[in-house]
C-alpha cells in the first residue's frame, strides 16, 4: 500500500514510520510504532474534552472520624 505524496510527507506519517522501521530493524518498543501509527490515522480528528463523561469522586468519601 501506497501513502499519496501529501500523506507521506506529513510530519505524523514521518514519525510513524520512523518508528515502525525501529521495531523492524532493532526490535525496538512495538507499543511506541503502533501510537505513531494511531496518531498519523486520526491526525485530522479533533479531540474535544467533555467534562459530562467524567464523574469526580469530591465529597463521595467520608473519613471515619467523620461517620
Amino acid at each position: 500500500m501506497k501513502l499519496p505524496q501529501a500523506e507521506h510527507s506529513a510530519p505524523e506519517w514521518q514519525a510513524a514510520m520512523e518508528a515502525l522501521i525501529l521495531v523492524a530493524e532493532k526490535g525496538g518498543p512495538t507499543m511506541l510504532a503502533r501510537i505513531g501509527v494511531m496518531r498519523a490515522l486520526n491526525r485530522h480528528v479533533e479531540r474535544v474534552f467533555n467534562p459530562d463523561l467524567k464523574k469526580h469522586h469530591w465529597g463521595k468519601r467520608k473519613l471515619k472520624r467523620d461517620q
